[in-house]
């Protein structure tokens, strides 16, 4: 059996199963940007440095020397690694949530993922019809959940 063959014989993604994918996507989309806006926040309203002296701390980080240019204090060495801390473990943050939403049977399920997931692999019309979905349910946040974790 060729693989045209076997595309042909897998069993169709319905609207539901579109649905829900795009909901869980939308879902880990929105917890990425809420905890992107956390992030943000660590460096805006940092009570140790503003803005441009952690800009200037990215830039001479990794540098002794450079570090000693600028005159690091240990508590400013100290709040840029608690902020590039949790700068890195972002993507498992939110890798975890993505999982638990896709394991959950009653949002999504990990059948549903896979064959949602294959078919916009191989079928363009699915993945538009995906991700038009992504972008209207993103669209249609309220502020109040704009601002909702």
């Amino acid at each position: 059996m060729n693989v045209k063959a076997f595309a042909q014989e897998a069993e169709a993604v319905t609207d539901e199963e579109i649905e829900k994918f795009a909901a869980m996507k939308d879902s880990v989309n929105h917890f990425m940007e809420v905890k992107q806006g956390e992030l943000e926040s660590m460096i805006k309203d940092n009570e140790v440095f503003d803005v441009a002296r952690y800009n200037e701390i990215k830039e001479a980080w990794g540098d002794d020397t450079k570090l000693a240019e600028i005159s690091i204090t240990e508590e400013e060495k100290a709040e840029y690694t608690k902020i590039m801390d949790t700068k890195n473990s972002l993507s498992d943050v939110i890798k975890e949530r993505m999982i638990s939403l896709i394991k959950d049977d009653e949002i999504l399920g990990a059948a549903t993922y896979n064959k949602v997931n294959t078919a916009m692999k191989t079928d363009p019309e699915v993945k538009t019809k995906v991700n038009e979905l992504i972008a209207e349910k993103a669209s249609e946040r309220t502020p109040e959940e704009e601002d909702a974790e």
